[in-house]
């Protein structure tokens, strides 16, 4: 079998990972719960994805995608120490397409995000935003790569890395990367619930 190859994503990337997060979280509670009609999530995803891969992590050097044979299985959308808060001029740029992907329901995307927002640490870190594997090549090692790219870097620089797991299901996973739950996030009025994680430099 091919190694899994790890590498910086490039714009030519940015519709192809996309669509691999789109079908990665496409069962996401969070999603489902901000994109309840599962043929609109579908069509939602890849363009929520790729307004924020475009206009905010891309600008940031820290999108990585993993793939074999030129395919890309996963990706990562990355932010490094300081630079997690999206500025107001790219919160505009992203708008017209969390507009078209979410219509009405787009003020429950904005709540989640800025419930995010206040519970977001203030130490220094690497925060790890999105990361997925297209359901097809799921337990192909590719998001394992992506994960072992990232915290070797986060290692070397001494330097913590924090997420919000929006799946109770996915938390074992990350705590095998050396991450720990820090706290849980619950959206008022029916909605999901996600577990914040922090991860000391090894």
């Amino acid at each position: 079998m091919n190694e899994v190859d790890v590498r910086f994503a490039q714009k030519r990337d940015v519709k192809q990972l996309s669509h691999t997060l789109g079908r990665a979280f496409f069962d996401d509670p969070v999603m489902m719960w901000m994109v309840p009609d599962d043929a609109k999530r579908a069509r939602a995803l890849p363009r929520i994805f790729g307004a924020m891969a475009r206009h905010h992590f891309m600008g940031n050097d820290a999108v990585e995608v993993a793939g074999r044979a030129g395919t890309v299985g996963a990706a990562a959308l990355w932010d490094p120490p300081g630079r997690w808060k999206q500025t107001p001029r790219e919160e505009l740029r992203m708008m017209p397409a969390f507009l078209l992907a979410m219509g009405l329901k787009v003020g429950r995307g904005m709540g989640v995000a800025e419930m995010m927002k206040e519970h977001h640490p203030e130490e220094p870190h690497w925060y790890l935003a999105v990361i997925g594997s297209d359901p097809d090549v799921r337990g192909g090692g590719f998001g394992h790569a992506l994960m072992r790219s990232r915290l070797d870097r986060c290692d070397a620089e001494g330097a913590p890395a924090y997420l919000e797991s929006s799946k109770e299901s996915n938390v074992p996973y990350y705590l095998r990367f050396g991450f720990e739950v820090t706290g849980e996030i619950t959206v008022p009025g029916g909605g999901p619930t996600m577990w914040q994680m922090w991860r000391q430099p090894g």
